[in-house]
């Protein structure tokens, strides 16, 4: 199975790029995981749009389709998803001139999330859904992997922390079986 990552920080020593980097290594043998970067999405502007998809979009809605599922790892800033991540499913939730369907349109999802509030994500992570739903993703699975006090778990851009790793591989093991079962 083919997942692609999206981390929702553009920061270089983010904590949710490094669970990303966490994932790829944890996932269950003959699956694959490929982050893609943020960096040089423009700001979702129907007028751009709709005289064609910029590459960089063109590029995100690409790796997208070809996913078998998306793996989308948000900090929380305010209370809510970062403005880099929601831009990006902005994008993702159209079909732009090229397309039949809007990649996000069916595609399975699965949310995990680091902050080093005591918290953890569940603020990002819940509004996140919300806007997946509504851009006709299927977000799965339902549990969670809030990843408190990031900085104590992770250090060097890894995650050092055992149980947050298996907590996090159970996570995956569920949204791949999942993800298996749909298809």
């Amino acid at each position: 199975m083919k997942l692609l990552g999206i981390s929702g920080s553009l920061r270089r020593a983010s904590f949710n790029t490094a669970l990303l980097h966490a994932a790829a290594e944890l996932l269950p043998a003959g699956n694959s995981l490929v982050i893609h970067d943020l960096h040089g999405l423009p700001l979702f502007d129907q007028d751009v749009e709709e005289q064609g998809d910029p590459a960089e979009v063109v590029a995100l809605k690409d790796a997208m389709a070809a996913a078998d599922g998306l793996l989308l790892a948000s900090p929380e800033y305010n209370g809510g998803i970062t403005g880099v991540l929601k831009n990006a499913i902005d994008w993702a939730s159209r079909k732009g001139t090229a397309r039949d369907v809007a990649p996000l349109a069916g595609k399975r999802v699965c949310i995990v999330g680091a902050s080093p509030g005591i918290t953890g994500t569940v603020r990002a992570q819940d509004a996140l859904r919300l806007v997946l739903r509504r851009a006709g993703a299927i977000v799965e699975p339902q549990g969670e992997v809030l990843v408190f006090q990031a900085h104590t778990k992770i250090a060097d851009g890894r995650l050092v922390d055992e149980r947050t790793r298996e907590a996090l591989t159970r996570h995956l093991q569920n949204f791949i079986a999942q993800v298996e079962r749909a298809s």
